[in-house]
C-alpha cells in the first residue's frame, strides 16, 4: 500500500506556515487591524490557504519528492503560488468583496513562497545530513527524524552504502555531464558518484553545479584525482570530434583511472534508429577504440535498389550477416529471409526485428545449411528472392587448418550451390562476402574465400554476380577485441600470437553498409575491394585496451606471446593498391582488375576439391587446395619476408591514438 503520511504532512507544515505568514505580515498594516473583524481574519487565512494549497495540488507540488528537488521543481512552486495567489485575489474581490490591501496580498503570498523554499531546502539538508550525524547525538537525530519524517536508522545503512560509491570525474560541463551528474545525484541505488566536472570552458571554471565543481583541464591532474579518490573518469562529449576525444584519451590514460563514455549504445542493434535510445554510462565500444569518426555510407541510389525487393541472406544470424538484415530492414524491402544454420542467432535477430518493426517487416527465418541442397532449393521455391547476400562461411583460421574437409564443404561447395540456385530460379544480383584473407592466402579459410571468388567471377548471365571483400571487422564473432575484454576483465593476461602482427579493421556498420553499395552498384563478375585505411599493430590495442580498463600494462595485466597459430601470417595483404585497382563512384570502394576463369576452368577446379574431399583426409584437401590457388603459399614463406612488406611499414600509430 502506497505511504500517503509524508504529503498530508507537508500540506499541513504548508498550512501552519501561511497562517503564521499572513498574520505576520497584517502586523505589519496597523489600519487594517483597526478595520477588520476577526471573522474576516479567519475567512482571509482559510482562503488563502484553500487557493495556494489547491494551486499546488491541481499542479502536483506534492507529489514532488522534495529531498531530489532540483530547479524545475521551486520553478513549478513559484508557479503554483503564483496562480493561487491570482485566484485569491479573484474570489476576495468578487465573492467576499472585503476591503484588503493588494499590497499586502502580495507580500503574504512572496513571503509564504520564501518560507515554503526554505522549509524544503531544510528538508532537504536534514536528509542529506542526517545519516551523517554521530549515533550518540539521539536529541538531534531525533529532531531530524521529526521534521524529516525520515527512518534515521535506514538513512544511516544507506549513506554507509553510498559511501561505498565509486567516484568518477564527468569530463564536459554541458548539457549532456549535467544530465549524467543529476541521475546519480537523484539515484540513491547508483554505483558512482560524481566529484568533480573538468571543462575547457573558462566562464563555468571555478563554479559549482549542484554542488559539484567544475574544474579546468590542467587542474585535472593525477594528484587531484589521487586525492579524491576518482576510479573512473567519463567522457560526457557527444559533439566531440574522433580527434580531440583522442587527445583526451591521451591525456587521461595516464591517471591509471578507467575511461568511460556517456552516451548512446554503440551496438549492431537497431534499437538506436529506430526506436527512442536514452545515453548510459559505459565501456568504450570496439567502434569507438580506433576514435575514427562514424561515416554512413548508405546513399539514397542504394537505399532505392533495395526497396520492395525480396532479399535473401545467407549466415544471416551472424555478425556480418545480421548487420546486413539490420540495414536491408531499414530500406523497407519486400520480404527479408534470414537463412542460417545456427537457430541461437538466428532467433535472436529474429526477435530483435519483430520489436523494432512489428508488422511492417515481412520476416522469414529460414534454419537451412547452405550444403544441404535440397533443402536451400525449397527456400529458393518458396520465397523467390531479387537480391542474394551470401555470408554463409567457416570464417576462423585455426579451426579450419584442423578441419580442411568441413571448410570446402561449407565454403566452396555451399557457395556453388547457392549460386547455382540463384542462377536456376531468376535472382537479379548475388553479391558475396568474401575477405582480405583470400589474397595470396596461406590458410585453408583464404583458400576456400578465393575458390568462391573465382566461382563468382566465372559466371556469365541473366543473373548479376559479384565479390566484395575486405579485413576484419571490429567486435564480431570471435574477434580479438571480444577476447581482449574477457581476458582483462578476468584479470588477465592478456594473450597474442605475435607482438608484429598488424590487421586492418573496419567496423561492421561501415563493412555491411559499403556491401550492400557495391551489390547495388554491381554489373556483372566485378570482385570489389573495400579501402580499409592503415592497418593497426595488435600489441597496441592490446596495451591500450588494457589502459582504457584502468590497468597498466606488464604491471597490472601482463601481455603474453603464444605463437603464431597454424595458417596464421604476420600481416594480411594490402587491398587498395591503385595501379591493380580501377576506381567507382564511392571512394571507398574499387574494383580488382581480376582476369576471370571460365565457367569450365572453374568446374574442373572443383571437380579435384570434390575427389579431394571425399578420401576425407584433411592433408589431402590442403594439397587439392593448393593445387586449385596458384597463389596459396604456406605462412612461413609469407612471414620469412614480413619485414620487407609495405603493410608492415604502414601502421597506424594506435599508441597515440588511445
Amino acid at each position: 500500500m502506497q505511504r500517503r503520511g509524508p504529503k498530508w504532512k507537508l500540506m499541513l507544515y504548508d498550512a501552519a506556515l501561511l497562517s503564521l505568514v499572513w498574520l505576520a505580515v497584517l502586523v505589519i498594516y496597523p489600519r487594517e487591524m483597526e478595520n477588520i473583524e476577526a471573522n474576516d481574519i479567519f475567512i482571509q487565512i482559510g482562503l488563502a490557504n484553500l487557493c495556494v494549497l489547491g494551486s499546488r495540488l491541481v499542479f502536483q507540488s506534492y507529489r514532488q519528492i522534495w529531498r531530489y528537488a532540483g530547479v524545475t521543481s521551486y520553478l513549478c512552486l513559484i508557479l503554483c503560488d503564483a496562480v493561487g495567489g491570482a485566484l485569491f485575489c479573484g474570489v476576495y474581490y468578487l465573492l467576499i468583496r472585503g476591503d484588503i490591501t493588494l499590497l499586502r496580498v502580495v507580500c503574504s503570498i512572496c513571503a509564504n513562497l520564501i518560507a515554503s523554499v526554505s522549509v524544503r531546502l531544510l528538508y532537504q539538508y536534514l536528509y542529506e545530513s542526517a545519516a551523517k550525524l554521530p549515533a550518540s547525538n539521539q536529541l538531534i537525530r531525533k529532531v531530524a527524524s521529526v521534521l524529516t519524517g525520515l527512518d534515521i536508522d535506514r538513512e544511516v545503512e544507506e549513506y554507509r552504502s553510498s559511501q561505498r560509491k565509486i567516484n568518477i570525474a564527468i569530463v564536459g560541463a554541458g548539457r549532456t555531464g549535467v544530465t549524467l551528474a543529476e541521475e546519480l545525484l537523484n539515484n540513491p541505488n547508483a554505483s558512482y558518484r560524481p566529484v568533480c566536472f573538468i571543462d575547457v570552458d573558462k566562464d563555468k571554471v571555478g563554479r559549482y553545479i549542484h554542488g559539484i565543481e567544475v574544474l579546468s583541464e590542467e587542474q585535472g591532474t593525477l594528484d587531484l584525482f589521487a586525492d579524491l579518490s576518482i576510479k573512473e573518469i567519463v567522457f560526457a562529449l557527444p559533439s566531440t570530434e574522433a580527434e580531440k576525444r583522442m587527445e583526451l584519451c591521451e591525456i587521461y590514460k595516464k591517471t591509471g583511472c578507467r575511461l568511460k563514455t556517456y552516451d548512446f549504445p554503440v551496438t549492431q542493434s537497431i534499437s538506436s534508429t529506430t526506436a527512442k535510445s536514452k545515453r548510459h554510462l559505459r565501456a568504450f565500444a570496439p567502434e569507438e577504440l580506433l576514435f575514427r569518426n562514424a561515416k554512413d555510407f548508405v546513399t539514397p541510389e542504394t537505399k532505392a535498389y533495395y526497396e520492395g525487393k525480396t532479399v535473401l541472406i545467407s549466415g544471416g544470424g551472424g555478425s556480418i550477416g545480421s548487420e546486413l538484415c539490420r540495414q536491408i530492414a531499414k530500406m523497407h524491402p519486400k520480404r527479408l529471409i534470414v537463412l542460417d544454420i545456427y537457430e541461437n542467432n538466428a532467433y535472436d535477430l529474429q526477435q530483435e526485428l519483430k520489436i523494432a518493426y512489428g508488422d511492417q517487416l515481412d520476416l522469414k527465418v529460414e534454419i537451412v545449411t547452405v550444403c544441404d541442397r535440397k533443402e536451400l532449393e525449397q527456400v529458393f521455391k518458396r520465397h523467390r528472392p531479387n537480391v542474394v547476400l551470401h555470408a554463409a562461411a567457416h570464417k576462423h583460421v585455426p579451426l579450419m587448418e584442423t578441419n580442411c574437409c568441413e571448410a570446402v564443404k561449407n565454403n566452396v561447395f555451399g557457395t556453388f550451390n547457392i549460386v547455382e540456385l540463384s542462377e536456376q530460379y531468376h535472382v537479379e544480383k548475388f553479391i558475396m562476402i568474401s575477405t582480405d584473407k583470400a589474397v595470396n592466402p596461406t590458410n585453408v579459410m583464404g583458400a576456400t574465400k578465393r575458390m568462391c571468388e573465382m566461382i563468382v567471377q566465372s559466371k556469365k548471365g541473366a543473373t548479376k554476380f559479384s565479390a566484395t571483400r575486405f579485413g576484419n571487422v571490429l567486435g564480431s564473432n570471435g574477434s580479438v577485441i571480444p577476447l581482449f575484454s574477457r581476458q582483462i576483465a578476468a584479470g588477465g593476461p592478456v594473450t597474442l600470437t605475435d607482438r608484429r602482427i598488424i590487421r586492418y579493421f573496419m567496423t561492421i556498420p561501415e563493412a555491411s553498409q559499403l556491401v550492400l553499395a557495391s551489390g547495388a552498384m554491381a554489373k556483372n563478375g566485378e570482385l570489389y575491394v573495400l579501402d580499409m585505411g592503415q592497418p593497426v599493430k595488435i600489441l597496441d590495442l592490446a596495451e591500450n585496451m588494457i589502459r582504457l580498463s584502468g590497468y597498466q600494462p606488464y604491471k597490472d595485466i601482463d601481455i603474453i606471446e603464444t605463437g603464431l597459430r597454424p595458417g596464421e601470417k604476420l600481416y594480411e595483404e594490402l587491398l587498395i593498391k591503385t595501379e591493380d585497382l580501377d576506381r567507382t563512384d564511392n571512394n571507398m570502394i574499387f574494383i580488382e582488375r581480376d582476369h576471370p576463369l571460365s565457367e569450365a576452368e572453374v568446374l574442373e577446379k572443383l571437380d579435384i576439391l570434390h575427389k579431394a574431399v571425399e578420401t576425407e583426409d584433411n592433408e589431402v584437401v590442403r594439397k587439392a587446395l593448393q593445387q586449385v590457388i596458384p597463389t596459396y603459399r604456406t605462412p612461413d614463406e609469407v612471414n620469412a619476408t614480413a619485414s620487407k612488406a609495405v603493410e608492415m611499414h604502414n601502421i597506424r600509430n594506435v599508441a597515440a591514438v588511445l
